[in-house]
């Protein structure tokens, strides 16, 4: 009998036949959750998106907007964030700027009672109670209509807020993400590279999804929801990701507006930015897991398409990564998958390498498998710890100061 497949050609020093089969099986299951994730999933999304797409909304100052920024001991950034936002293109009148100060105990809360003559409000939480705990208790302080959450760190550009405004005349939208990109001030680590690549990336997906319908998750450092439909959260759950899930319930619109720009510093050592992933995954998956009814396919179709294979799927990548590298190892005895083998260590040997070697000094794709490393390993580890139970709910910004204007 002819045995087409190319399990039957292999040597005998493996396992044996029948163990080299689920082998090779699970190895090439392995690579398509993989490939769906990081390809086959954008692929879908573009052919969606050239059945039904949405036109751009026009610039408008017509709501009134409460910028929230929380902060904890951000003394060195707070005062340029506050000249930047009483800068930004969008009338005073109907502009109001609110600092919650999540405990600070350094210069925070004085450097922003200085601004109080310029009518930006302050609301001191005394003890560090975490981000969303602090946004919470703002939120009751605020009188715009739309509030737009930023952090002390990330800079807008001056039409953003218009930007934002102008999506919120359509009344089935709910709540709007911001698009943001990372600089490197110090052009310093290779990881920073990867980095922005990765933004890019999830940038371009989040506006493929918006354009066919909605967004699940939002930009943390520049996105707005109607007043009206903010939900309070409890103090571990993520805000960014779940409070525009919580629009969603209320039946509402979540949209990306790719010309609302702001901009961050990326974190300047590999530890911070593999600590700051760890934090945020965690946070997300206790988060999805808060909303499990947007999970139902039978009842939210796109939503649950995209939180498995945007959020769900992502996160568990390591997983398949780690599978794909075991089970090659296992049919190393076969051409083809030593070669894969081989070619999986040489890959983490670069991003090993990368790791102590200056950014300026590589091309950017050496970059890339470093970050790669840095955001799955991330991943793996906020699996285990939300498996254990454990939570972040003090609210620790791992980005630098930003030196560069």
């Amino acid at each position: 009998m002819l045995r087409s497949t190319m399990l039957f050609y292999l040597p005998k020093a493996g396992f044996g036949p029948q163990f080299d089969r689920y082998a090779v099986v699970a190895f090439w299951a392995c690579v398509a959750v993989i490939a769906y994730t990081y390809a086959g999933y954008p692929l879908l999304l573009w052919v969606l998106t050239k059945l039904r797409r949405s036109r751009p909304s026009e610039p408008s100052t017509t709501p009134s907007i409460t910028i929230l920024i929380c902060a904890h001991n951000e003394a060195k950034n707070i005062g340029k964030k506050l000249t930047d936002c009483l800068a930004l293109n969008y009338p005073h009148d109907r502009l109001q700027i609110i600092v919650a100060s999540d405990g600070s105990t350094d210069e925070t809360v004085q450097i922003v009672r200085s601004f109080s003559d310029r009518g930006v409000g302050l609301v001191a939480i005394p003890q560090q109670r975490g981000k969303t705990n602090a946004q919470n208790v703002a939120v009751q302080y605020a009188t715009g209509d739309i509030i737009v959450f930023s952090d002390a760190t990330t800079e807008y550009q001056a039409d953003a807020l218009q930007y934002i405004a102008g999506n919120f005349a359509d009344p089935s939208v709910g709540a709007v993400s911001g698009r943001y990109y990372y600089f490197d001030p110090e052009k310093a680590l290779s990881s920073n590279s990867g980095a922005k690549a990765f933004a890019g990336y999830d940038n371009r997906i989040r506006q493929m999804q918006s354009e066919i319908a909605s967004i699940t998750g939002c930009c943390g450092c520049i996105y707005a929801v109607r007043r009206s439909l903010y939900t309070p959260l409890q103090p571990h759950i993520i805000s960014d990701l779940v409070e525009p899930m919580h629009v969603l319930l209320q039946g509402a619109k979540v949209k990306l507006e790719p010309r609302a720009v702001a901009r961050e510093s990326t974190a300047n050592t590999c530890r911070k930015e593999f600590s700051m992933r760890v934090r945020v995954i965690t946070r997300a998956l206790h988060g999805i897991s808060s909303v499990g009814a947007l999970l139902s396919p039978w009842r939210y179709p796109w939503i649950a398409l995209q939180l498995y294979s945007h959020k769900l799927l992502r996160y568990s990548v390591p997983v398949f990564l780690l599978g794909a590298l075991l089970f090659s190892s296992l049919l190393i005895h076969v051409p083809l998958y030593r070669f894969i083998f081989v070619t999986q260590a040489f890959v983490y040997a670069i991003a090993l390498l990368t790791a102590f070697v200056p950014a300026q000094k590589l091309a950017r794709p050496l970059a890339l498998p470093l970050y790669f490393c840095i955001v799955n390993a991330a991943a793996l580890t906020a699996i285990v710890q939300f498996a254990r139970g454990e939570r972040y709910v003090s609210w620790r910004p791992e980005r630098e100061v930003s030196r560069a204007h």
